[in-house]
């Protein structure tokens, strides 16, 4: 089995829980009436379209979940971007395991790769300018490991896991504290090491920094906003472009001089790669 482990995250609990959602209490009646107990087959996981593959692993634990014995050859690595048709996994076993896990499987590695997939996209529209792609925090909730995982394997940075690991200081939190300024200095006080604060506009830009912020969200700007702001900023803390960002205009906003641009559609609106699993009897 490959050594294959995402600290945080409980693969084989996920394994375990997604095939039990599957199964419910009657377990696979479809294979179990039409598949004898003892049929063996060969299978062949496939791309169908131009992709950026991540989640193979992940499909190999659920096949094995089923049948330990199953031989599973994953062909290309983690991130490797293939083209059409190309083989992605062989895999030889029990013939009701494959067809029972497949579906669950597939899901796991669609998804995955569709993410990956989208953010390849996203990175290469951004080459060239000097920034830096990030992901963001909207993920499914329980997947948001798996799916920042498959964000790095289409070459974007991961940027706060959850909560815990910075201080976002955005809107509702200045509406509720009374200014950007006294958002930050509460931060400050609580000894937050990293305060990331959302502006909107560029005169907020020298009251954050003056106030502590070590890191800049500059919400929504226009190009010509945006190169104001990192002006303004003069390189004395990161900058990261955030908000309706789309492959049309990640290069413009990019050129701008940002140190990042964060973009939530990675893990919000990815479509599913297309994946197949063909069967044909050993």
């Amino acid at each position: 089995m490959t050594d294959f482990t995402l600290p945080g995250f409980d693969l084989d609990a996920f394994v375990r829980a997604t095939l039990a959602e599957d199964l419910g209490s009657g377990g696979d009646i479809t294979s179990q009436a039409v598949i004898p107990a003892d049929a063996r087959f060969d299978g062949v996981m496939n791309s169908r379209d131009a992709i950026a593959v991540a989640g193979l692993p992940i499909a190999e634990r659920f096949f094995r979940a089923l049948d330990p014995a199953m031989t599973i050859e994953i062909l290309v690595e983690e991130g490797a971007q293939v083209a059409p048709g190309t083989p992605l996994m062989r895999l030889s076993g029990n013939a009701r395991a494959m067809l029972t896990a497949e579906r669950s499987a597939l899901n796991s590695v669609q998804h995955l790769s569709g993410i990956a997939t989208m953010t390849r996209h996203y990175v290469d529209a951004l080459a060239g300018t000097g920034a830096v792609l990030l992901d963001t925090r909207k993920t499914i909730p329980g997947l948001r490991i798996l799916e920042k995982y498959a964000t790095r394997m289409g070459g974007a940075t991961n940027h706060r896991m959850g909560l815990w690991d910075a201080a976002m200081i955005k809107d509702n939190h200045v509406a509720v504290a009374g200014s950007v300024e006294e958002a930050v200095r509460r931060a400050v006080a609580a000894g937050i090491a990293t305060i990331i604060v959302e502006v909107d506009r560029v005169d907020q830009v020298a009251p954050a920094l003056e106030a502590g912020a070590t890191h800049l969200l500059l919400d929504n700007m226009a190009p010509d906003q945006l190169r104001e702001a990192v002006a303004v900023v003069g390189g004395r803390v990161p900058t990261e472009a955030s908000g309706g960002v789309t492959l049309d205009t990640i290069g413009a906003i990019g050129a701008t001089g940002v140190t990042y641009v964060s973009v939530g559609r990675l893990t919000q609106s990815a479509p599913a790669a297309d994946i197949g699993l063909d069967f044909a009897l050993a």
